[in-house]
């Protein structure tokens, strides 16, 4: 099995590239945001974690610029319904960590978004791997950690508060996140709203 290429980039053709190393071209597919971080120019050095999956009739190669795309992306497959182009386009969406973002909100909208995966399809995803999450380090882009996805009942209470008053269930989430880790493990309901609203930047309502 190959897990990993480096070498020099040859051309682009579509979702996929050609990786010259020494003298031998592999052909590889790669996410949106792969690609983009790879540039376009002939020549530029490339280095991808692979992904080899192996068929009677093929044997496809599927290259990743982290460890972590690659990692989602072995999970993403692994949900009835969710082939390789479908996981690829996700991930070209969706960055690890906002992936991971996604799935504990339930924002099955930001799923929807990558070709190929429905409204069902993203409720799948989100029932089969929002638990595999915590198994991850996550941090916000604000170095702000997560709180395990053992959700209480106060905080799905704040967060319903939230979605009421009309925002966005990902911010919604996020900010309620955050008030967790401010208040403790046991916060009152009303604390926990007026903390998330000012983590917001909102007065309460």
């Amino acid at each position: 099995m190959i897990g990993k290429l480096t070498g020099h980039l040859d051309s682009i053709a579509g979702h996929h590239i050609l990786v010259d190393v020494g003298g031998v071209g592999y052909l590889v597919a790669c996410s949106a945001h792969t690609l983009r971080l790879t540039g376009d120019k002939a020549g530029t050095p490339v280095s991808l974690w692979i992904e080899t999956q192996v068929r009677e009739d093929a044997f496809n190669l599927f290259g990743f610029h982290t460890l972590a795309e690659r990692d989602w992306f072995r999970l993403l497959i692994t949900v009835q319904g969710v082939g390789a182009k479908s996981a690829l386009s996700i991930l070209g969406l969706l960055s690890p960590e906002r992936l991971a973002q996604v799935l504990l909100s339930g924002d099955k909208n930001a799923l929807t978004a990558a070709d190929g995966v429905g409204p069902k399809l993203a409720l799948r995803l989100i029932t089969e791997l929002k638990d595999k999450v915590t198994t991850l380090s996550l941090q916000t882009k604000d170095k702000t950690p997560f709180v395990p996805y053992q959700t209480p009942q106060v905080a799905e209470d704040a967060l319903s508060a939230l979605l009421n008053l009309g925002y966005q269930r990902m911010e919604a989430f996020m900010a309620v996140n955050a008030a967790r880790l401010e208040l403790g493990e046991q916060p009152q309901l009303d604390e926990l709203i007026k903390t998330a609203l000012n983590a917001l930047g909102k007065k309460e309502v």
